[in-house]
């Protein structure tokens, strides 16, 4: 009985978080839109991610404590397109040498034509596990911000993707938490890649 009340005051939880976070994106967009009237076709907006990098990364692991102790890591990304959509799919594998430290994850992207808007899915291929609620957001003049509610160390956050790119050859990524609904940021995650 408790774990059926504890599931469902998670799933309430996330409900709600998601309902809000999909008002503020929604309000976000609105601001953003151009003054055309009409909401761009941004179904290729992750077209210059294809292909493989080199990446180099910078992650704060100990986050909203006041930490500066990055560490650095360097590896690989390999992007593709899924059964000639727009999906695509991502593998990120990066080491540091000097903490002997290892970092493997997957993203999938989809688009929503609809709404316009990307929802990117944390995967775990090895454990069969798949990230909820997804970040979602859109580019714009070639910037991508993307939201999402999630729990670290049992406390709800609002996490940013933002993505942007220097043509076809260079691409910039980061990821931030904030713990006070956005008023204020801590960037944890830096990662910059390269074409192979």
């Amino acid at each position: 009985m408790t774990t059926t009340i504890t599931s469902r005051f998670a799933f309430c939880v996330v409900a709600a978080a998601t309902l809000f976070l999909s008002a503020a994106v929604a309000a976000g967009a609105q601001s953003t839109a151009p003054s055309t009237g009409s909401k761009r076709d941004g179904s290729h907006d992750f077209d210059f991610l294809i292909g493989e990098w080199n990446v180099h990364l910078k992650n704060l692991p100990e986050r909203l404590v006041g930490s500066t102790a990055w560490i650095e890591y360097d590896g690989t990304s390999s992007t593709h397109k899924i059964l000639g959509s727009n999906a695509n799919i991502e593998d990120y594998k990066v080491d540091s040498a000097k903490d002997n430290k290892h970092i493997h994850i997957q993203a999938l992207r989809l688009y929503n034509p609809d709404s316009r808007q990307w929802a990117v899915y944390g995967l775990d291929v090895d454990k069969g596990s798949l990230s909820l609620p997804p970040t979602v957001g859109e580019f714009v003049d070639g910037h991508s911000e993307l939201y999402d509610y999630e729990d670290w160390k049992g406390r709800w956050v609002l996490v940013r993707y933002v993505w942007s790119h220097t043509g076809e050859n260079a691409a910039h990524f980061e990821q931030a938490f904030s713990a006070d609904g956005g008023k204020t940021w801590e960037v944890n995650w830096i990662s910059d890649h390269t074409r192979k």
